[in-house]
């Protein structure tokens, strides 16, 4: 550093010898100058060394900080290391009683979304909801959610099932949704709920639809006995007992009476087959009823002759009779040969018309028998065509062959008995004329031989 200095000043001092020949300065300004220069190159060092020393001074308190800030640090991360450890192994424990305790949890999930599923589908087929609408989002959310209920929704769980318990033993008169069997919805109508079993209003069955939430008055309504007791127990008066038919099945058996095809439906299986058959059976019905009539009224007058000696042409016993009375000298074995050809003439018209009754009761199982094997027959080419996958398919013609069966069996029963009874009636009728002609050949055997000599 002196060197540059010296080196400096002659370098001053020449050009201030240069400039003060050239101007004609004298020395002792030069000297003046020198010195003035000298004196503010020392002042200056002077000022860079204090500046040194101050800063050489503060960069050692800033070292000491530093180093107190290290070792200060050093024994906080030491601190926080075991507090990370020991929270690890803290963390580690309450893991494994999570999961203990989860895995009791799980088990009670499943079984609260088991029960909401269940109860979802129950409650929103209930008749309880057409009063209490809903309540089955709260078991569907319940049902589908991937987190655990809270306390809440448990007693709420455990609050709607206790409430569908007691709703079920309950008849209550509610407004509610009705839909006609026209589809016009009629809203606030007066709903009688019988638990969950049935719903009545205006004396006529409803049936809960949950999709729609209201209740649907039934397309065919049950026998007139079961309306008239509905009616009977909408005007009942309160705290009275009525007598009800209640569907526990909560609405199936009455939704299957309903779709149970009418007599004329049924008839409509039997096809053109069934329809022969029946009318068959409806002539064969009105026919034996004509003969039975007939029947009875030759029976009474034969009866009345019964009563009376003197022969009457108007019934077949007196014509019998008259076979006798107008042949008074004939023998007794001609007697007798006319008697049989008389007896002979009244049996035709008494057993007229039974031989036609026989024929019938005969043909309507045959025909029954023929609609069975022409359903079988159709039955089988729908299996040939479309298979066995949908049984509907197969229905018309195995109705077809079970209908027609029943009706040649509802004809041809009735038509066995009344055969029966109207045969039995007329050979108890021709027995009653043998038994007269048979008295009249005795009578005249013990009198002597011949009609004239009675």
């Amino acid at each position: 550093m002196k060197k540059v200095l010296v080196a400096i000043a002659a370098i001053g001092l020449v050009a201030s010898t240069q400039v003060s020949a050239q101007e004609g300065q004298s020395l002792d300004q030069l000297l003046q100058d020198v010195q003035r220069a000298a004196s503010a190159d020392g002042r200056f060092n002077k000022d860079r060394e204090d500046r040194f020393l101050r800063e050489r001074n503060n960069q050692q308190t800033l070292l000491t900080q530093a180093q107190a800030d290290l070792t200060r640090e050093e024994r906080r991360s030491e601190r926080l290391q075991g507090e990370y450890d020991e929270n690890e192994r803290l963390l580690a424990e309450m893991e494994t009683t999570l999961q203990e305790r989860l895995g009791n949890l799980g088990e009670l999930f499943g079984v609260v979304r088991q029960v909401a599923g269940d109860l979802d589908t129950q409650i929103s087929t209930s008749m309880v909801s057409g009063q209490i609408p809903g309540r089955n989002e709260f078991f569907a959310d319940l049902a589908e959610r991937g987190e655990l209920p809270t306390a809440n929704e448990l007693r709420r769980l455990w609050f709607e099932m206790v409430r569908e318990i007691a709703e079920s033993g309950k008849t209550v008169t509610f407004p509610a949704t009705v839909k006609n069997s026209d589809g016009y919805a009629e809203n606030d109508r007066s709903v009688t709920r019988l638990g969950v079993f049935n719903a009545i209003s205006n004396g006529k069955f409803l049936q809960w639809d949950g999709a729609q939430n209201a209740f649907l008055e039934l397309p065919r309504q049950p026998d007139s006995r079961f309306v008239a007791m509905a009616s009977e127990l909408e005007n009942a008066p309160a705290n009275s007992v009525v007598g009800f038919p209640v569907d526990f099945t909560r609405g199936v058996i009455l939704s299957q009476v309903v779709k149970a095809p009418t007599w004329d439906e049924r008839r409509r299986q039997g096809g053109p087959i069934g329809d022969a058959i029946l009318i068959m059976g409806a002539f064969g019905v009105l026919f034996s009823i004509f003969r039975g009539l007939i029947l009875w009224f030759r029976g009474m007058k034969i009866k009345s002759q019964l009563k009376r000696d003197t022969p009457d042409k108007g019934n077949a016993l007196g014509r019998v009779m008259s076979v006798y009375t107008e042949n008074p000298n004939i023998d007794i074995e001609t007697l007798e040969l006319k008697l049989d050809e008389a007896i002979l003439r009244e049996t035709a018209p008494l057993e007229s018309g039974l031989s036609l009754i026989k024929v019938l009761y005969v043909v309507a199982p045959l025909m029954g028998l023929l609609g069975t094997v022409v359903g079988m027959i159709e039955t089988f080419q729908q299996i040939t065509l479309f298979g066995t996958g949908d049984p509907r398919l197969m229905a018309s013609g195995i109705s077809l062959a079970l209908t027609t069966t029943v009706e040649g069996l509802i004809v041809a029963i009735p038509l066995t008995i009344i055969h029966s009874v109207l045969q039995s009636r007329s050979r108890s009728l021709i027995q009653i004329l043998e038994e007269q002609a048979a008295g009249i050949i005795a009578r005249l055997a013990e009198s002597g031989g011949n009609a004239g000599s009675r």
